[in-house]
């Protein structure tokens, strides 16, 4: 590595513990107060660094700009594929990532049961939002007028005889999966499937996608799935740490 951008990078690395001054930061790199001087003249004029008053440097508005962009970037299948694999593994059970599209959900990965019963699902396939547990983490986080609107203009198709099929009661079951941090489809949208999801979030808090489990009950009965939120939670939170999302809320509430 060049001896510049390795001092470059030095500097960086130690204005993001906080503010230093000309001295401190020649003392880290061991040089000359001349020399550490043109460095930061020149990682100024690129907006790396700022001065935050007279004698005191920090980092600048370029790299906010840069570390924004590259979060972005970040391709929410890309950096969940691993994740998934894991869960699937822990598991044994089908697992889904999805997204929104207007009012429906669409899954954009999955990772096989290992079981010979499982349900029948593919990558590319379109859901109704108010009986999957996905749909439901999708949208749960959203402002309160938002879910409302959201709320009565869908329509209701009695998938099965457990489907939700108004919007107070599709209201009821959001305020539900905001309080738990997850959400539930105990055969709401298939007979004898059932399911749990969980969000994922960007680098700004808002979900940009859910992770699921789904169980055909045959297998395993819906207290049985219960049993891994917490794994399904761990997943869905390390796919959102490295989509830049930071943990500023409290844990969820037991039901």
């Amino acid at each position: 590595m060049s001896q510049s951008l390795e001092r470059g990078l030095t500097v960086l690395t130690e204005l993001a513990a906080g503010p230093q001054t000309l001295d401190q930061l020649a003392h880290r790199l061991g040089v000359h107060k001349s020399t550490a001087m043109r460095l930061l003249r020149t990682l100024e004029a690129g907006r790396f660094v700022r001065r935050a008053d007279v004698h005191h440097y920090r980092l600048g508005s370029a790299l906010f700009d840069l570390a924004h962009r590259a979060l972005e970037d970040l391709d929410v299948r890309g950096v969940a594929r691993r994740h998934l694999d894991a869960l699937g593994e822990t598991t044994g059970h089908t697992v889904h990532l999805a997204t929104l599209d207007d009012d429906q959900v669409v899954y954009i990965d999955k990772v096989d049961s290992r079981h010979p019963v499982r349900m029948y699902s593919r990558i590319g396939r379109r859901a109704p939002l108010h009986c999957t547990a996905v749909g439901k983490a999708l949208v749960a986080d959203w402002p309160a007028q938002r879910r409302r609107q959201l709320a009565e203009r869908l329509g209701y198709p009695p998938l099965t005889a457990r489907t939700i099929t108004s919007a107070e009661a599709f209201l009821a079951e959001l305020d539900r999966v905001r309080a738990l941090g997850y959400a539930v489809d105990r055969n709401e949208h298939e007979d004898f499937i059932h399911c749990i999801g969980a969000p994922i979030r960007n680098d700004r808090g808002e979900v940009v996608a859910a992770v699921s489990l789904s169980v055909p009950d045959v297998l395993l009965d819906f207290d049985g799935l219960l049993g891994f939120v917490d794994e399904l939670l761990r997943t869905a939170e390390a796919i959102s740490a490295e989509m830049g999302w930071q943990r500023t809320t409290p844990d969820r509430k037991e039901p």
